[in-house]
This record gives C-alpha cells, structure tokens and sequence, in this order.
C-alpha cells in the first residue's frame, strides 16, 4: 500500500508537471499568435500608409510639373517679347549711327519732324499688321494727325511733331540766366503742343479714344522733358499738364511698352 501510494503520488506529481508545462508551451504559442498577429496588423498599416505616401508624392510631383509647364511657358513669352524688343531696338539703333549726339536731333524743325514720322512709322511696320495702324490721317476737320492705331472700333492718335527749338538754345546756351528763359519757353512750348494735340485729335466723335499719345523720337530728350521735369514739382512738370489734357508722352522704348498693353 505504501509502495503504491508512492507510486500515485509520483505519477501525480509528473502529470503535474507535464500539464504545467503543456499550459506553458500553450502560454507561449499563444503569444507567439499574439505576436504575428500584432506583427500582421503592423505591416498591414506600414502597408497603408506607404501607399498614402506615395499617392501624396505622386500627386505632389503631377502638381509640381504642371507649375514647372506653366512658368516654363511664361517665361518662354517673356522671353519672345524681349526678344522682338530687341530686334526692334537693335534697328532703331542702327538708323540712328549716321547721327552724332543729340545736336543731330535738332537741326531745321522739318528735318527734326519727318525723323519723328520715320521712326514712329518703322516702328508701327515692325509691330503691327497693316490693317491695325495708318500713317497721316486725315480728320473730318482737315487736321492731319501723323499715325492712328486701331483697337476694334475706335483709334489712338499719334503725334510725333514734338517742337524741339528752344531746347537746343537752352543746350547750347552757357549763361546760366539765358539758359534758363531758354528752358522755360520750352516748357512752355511743349505745353502749346500737347493743348493742340487734345484739341485737334482727342475726337470721339469721329472714333478715337478720349486720349493720345505724344511721340518724342529720343530717350534723352524724353528723360530731359518729361521724367526729369516731374521732380521739380506740379507747376513745372510736363507730364501732369499732358495728362490732365489726356495726352500720354511715349518715348521710343516706351511706346513698344504701351503699344504692348493697349493692342
């Protein structure tokens, strides 16, 4: 009996132990489950918001090249702009070598009007179709205006008889008091011509726009009357008066610029 109570009791101790080991190898393959399980749910979501990444990517790089297209364009306009201002410039400068300095500008008063004419004409050939501008235009009045552009159904008068004579005396005159009386006439000269212009040719009546432009044929003398004159105050400048009489001055480089914005 004591031998067999020997034997049950170590054969429950080893059923205890086998068991406690079953439980734990059942432990341990339940967190090893655990363990993929969670490691699955893991790459899963890694999965997910690698895709997420590369969808935004994706969409980042579509947005980029189509706004790299759109610069690449505009600058390729730009590009073509300057491109015809320079070849407009580059012919302007070369009609311009058989004159020396300014005081080739201002010679006789008939010679100084047909050079504004010629330039103001190459440059509306070189711009514009024939159909969209007119050389010597004759109004209603009789009064000849020396180019009109037009813009739909209205036109944009161009004057390029810009009186240059006391401007000369004024250069070439060294007394300081002559010099200045010389300046002033101008001033008021060029002011007598942008009044005629308003009145001859700001004509709504017969189709132009309710103003005009003044063409001076240099940028020396447009810097010396117009952008230089507007520091020294309101009485005195050129260009506030023009534009209360609704006449903009235009240099050469300028007129292309505003030509580019109104045609």
């Amino acid at each position: 009996a004591i031998l067999f109570s020997a034997v049950l009791l170590i054969l429950i101790i080893i059923l205890i132990w086998f068991q406690k080991r079953t439980t734990s190898k059942i432990d341990e393959i339940k967190t090893s489950r655990s363990e993929n399980q969670a490691l699955t749910l893991m790459q899963q979501q890694i999965g997910q918001l690698t895709q997420n990444i590369n969808q935004q990517l994706q969409n980042m790089n579509a947005q980029f090249q189509k706004t790299t297209g759109n610069i690449g364009s505009t600058l390729g306009d730009v590009k073509k702009d300057l491109g015809k201002m320079e070849e407009v410039t580059r012919e302007v400068l070369e009609k311009a070598k058989s004159i020396s300095g300014l005081e080739g500008l201002l010679r006789a008063p008939k010679f100084r009007g047909g050079f504004g004419e010629l330039f103001l004409g190459d440059m509306l050939g070189q711009m514009l179709p024939p159909a969209h501008y007119e050389l010597q235009h004759k109004f209603k009045s009789g009064e000849i205006v020396d180019a009109i552009v037009r813009l739909g159904t209205n036109i944009v008068p161009i004057d390029s008889k810009f009186p240059l004579e006391n401007f000369k005396k004024h250069l070439e005159e060294e007394n300081a008091k002559e010099k200045e009386e010389f300046k002033k006439k101008f001033i008021t000269d060029v002011k007598k011509h942008i009044d005629a212009i308003s009145q001859k040719y700001i004509l709504p009546d017969e189709g132009t726009y309710d103003f005009a432009l003044m063409y001076i044929p240099a940028e020396n003398i447009y810097y010396e009357t117009i952008l230089k004159e507007e520091s020294l105050g309101e009485e005195r400048s050129i260009f506030s008066f023009a534009m209360k009489k609704r006449v903009l001055p235009v240099s050469p480089n300028s007129f292309f610029a505003y030509l580019q914005v109104i045609v």
